[in-house]
């Protein structure tokens, strides 16, 4: 089977660091985490960047540390990884799905616009499979409305636009270390800001809203426990030693895909030739009439692993609630649809490429 993905992770470049933080019994929040942050942090170019158990928890906090809840809400891109609705509902805020731009994955800052209430506190920009939506335009629409930008940038350590990183854009972003990602600890995740006050609200709510005074601590809010452990972050920093490696391998398959893809029939690629992109994953959208699924069973059967892109949360069960039916937001259920992912990872060699994309052109051809 030729999988999804291949971490790209050597037990040789943790080992003796596993070995020190084991026998100095310091397991968490030392000084492995606080070097992954800066590392992360100078990576990115901002002033701050906050650990976290995962990308999830990172968006929480964001959002917990700016006091939003209940009567509060936030706009969302739709077509994303339910994470990113279900952390505002879980602060008791409501999430209002907006939809993507035709053709694409990306947010639409138009309906983004139109969906402004005096209710809305924040917008949550998603950057889909590591290619940066419009940071610029959902900055500015933000300050216009004096909202809260929150970038969802879980897939896109690495990427840039108009000259800068994702997640050194105003307000905080949320970047995941989870196996599929760019860099993984396993687990884990980040938030990055140059807010000094937002950081360190971020840093009292991470630890149980807890100040740790010369004897104990005082807890001044109620808090959570979303602590990095120093063995998460000794592989955090290990991964930020090869990101460069690793972003280099991802864009040279998603190159190879782009030129073994240009002509295919019944296939568009929303990210082809997306310089600033890392590509944690390569989708691609299939023409109307495809069955998506019965490709995705029929390039198992070749023996290669697929699947969707990400989910239309309007269209699932759990955001009923918000008043939308499946096909509410139209693009963004059409990407749900018709998305498809294709194996990418770093140093997937030309062969590989030609088999997924022989796989893929029978599949579709069946049904074109």
């Amino acid at each position: 089977m030729i999988p999804l993905t291949r971490p790209l992770v050597d037990f040789a470049d943790v080992v003796e660091d596993f070995r020190r933080i084991v026998e100095s019994g310091t397991l968490t929040s030392g000084a492995y985490v606080a070097g992954f942050e800066a590392d992360l942090a100078d990576y990115v170019g901002v002033a701050h960047a906050i650990a976290t158990t995962s990308a999830t928890t990172a968006l929480h906090l964001v959002l917990a540390a700016a006091g939003i809840g209940p009567g509060d809400e936030v706009l969302v891109s739709d077509f994303t990884f339910p994470a990113s609705g279900n952390v505002i509902a879980q602060c008791g805020a409501r999430p209002v799905l907006v939809d993507c731009a035709p053709g694409g994955f990306l947010l639409d800052l138009e309906d983004a616009a139109a969906r402004i209430t005096p209710r809305t506190r924040a917008l949550m920009a998603i950057d889909p499979f590591g290619q940066p939506c419009d940071l610029a335009g959902a900055a500015t629409l933000a300050r216009d409305h004096g909202l809260l930008l929150v970038e969802d940038a879980a897939c896109a350590l690495g990427a840039h636009v108009d000259g800068r990183r994702c997640g050194a854009w105003p307000g905080a972003a949320a970047f995941s270390f989870h196996p599929r990602k760019i860099i993984t600890t396993g687990e884990g995740g980040m938030v990055t800001t140059d807010d000094d006050d937002l950081a360190a609200r971020l840093r009292l709510l991470r630890n149980h809203g807890g100040m740790r005074g010369d004897v104990g601590m005082r807890f001044d809010e109620h808090g959570f426990n979303y602590r990095m452990s120093e063995l998460q972050a000794a592989m955090g920093r290990a991964q930020m030693r090869r990101l460069d490696e690793m972003l280099a391998g991802r864009r040279t398959a998603a190159a190879a895909y782009d030129r073994a893809l240009a002509a295919a029939d019944g296939v568009t690629v929303p990210a082809a030739g997306s310089a600033g992109a890392t590509f944690q994953s390569y989708v691609l959208l299939l023409a109307d009439g495809i069955d998506r699924d019965a490709v995705s069973l029929a390039m198992r059967a070749a023996g290669i692993e697929t699947t969707i892109g990400t989910y239309a949360m309007h269209a699932q069960p759990a955001f009923a609630a918000y008043g939308h039916r499946p096909g509410d937001l139209p693009h963004s259920h059409r990407a749900q649809e018709g998305s498809l992912t294709l194996p990418l990872w770093p140093g997937m060699g030309a062969a590989v490429v030609e088999e997924v994309v022989a796989a893929l052109s029978s599949a579709v051809e069946e049904q074109w």
